[in-house]
C-alpha cells in the first residue's frame, strides 16, 4: 500500500475528527466527546496496530459514523461489563476496575447507502466518547472486519 496515500488518508480523518470538540447525541441527550482515544482505537485495537486497509476503512467512514451520532435516536445495541484500570498491584495482583458502557448505533447512510455500526463507550460516569465505526455489512467473500465484539471494534 502507498504510505503517501495512507497518510493523507490518516490526516483528511485528523482534520475531520478535530474539527469538532463534541458530537450532540439526541438518543443520550448529550455531546458525545471526541478525543484522542477515540481516534487512536480507530488505529489500533487490544495494543496492536490494525491492518492499514482495515485503518482506511475506518477512516472513510468516520464522517458517516459522526453523521449516525447526531442523527441516531435509537439504539441497537447496548453492553456493560467491568474494564481493569491501572497496574495490577505486585503485593496482593489485584487491579481497579471500572464500569464501562458501549452503545452500538447502526444506520444505512451516505449516497452509497452502507450499512455502518457507531460506537460510543463510557467509562464509569466519565464523559461519552466516541469509540468506533465499521461496516455492519459482510464484505467481499464474506469477510467481516470486526468480531461482534462492541469492545473490541
Amino acid at each position: 500500500m502507498d504510505s503517501d496515500y495512507f497518510n493523507s488518508k490518516k490526516e483528511k480523518a485528523k482534520m475531520v475528527y478535530g474539527k469538532q470538540k463534541t458530537v450532540f447525541s439526541p438518543y443520550l441527550q448529550t455531546g458525545v466527546v471526541l478525543n484522542s482515544d477515540g481516534f487512536h482505537h480507530l488505529q489500533f485495537s487490544d495494543r496492536r496496530e490494525r491492518g492499514k486497509e482495515e485503518q482506511l476503512l475506518k477512516f472513510n467512514l468516520l464522517p458517516l459514523a459522526l453523521e449516525v451520532i447526531k442523527k441516531s435516536g435509537t439504539v441497537q445495541e447496548y453492553r456493560k461489563s467491568l474494564i481493569k484500570t491501572g497496574k495490577t498491584s505486585l503485593r496482593d495482583g489485584m487491579s481497579l476496575t471500572k464500569s464501562v458502557q458501549y452503545w452500538g448505533f447502526v444506520a444505512i447512510i451516505g449516497d452509497s447507502k452502507i450499512k455502518i455500526r457507531t460506537i460510543i463507550r463510557r467509562i464509569g460516569d466519565g464523559n461519552f466518547m466516541f469509540w468506533s465505526v465499521m461496516p455492519d455489512t459482510k464484505l467481499k467473500g464474506g469477510q467481516k472486519l470486526y468480531t461482534g465484539g462492541m469492545e473490541d471494534d
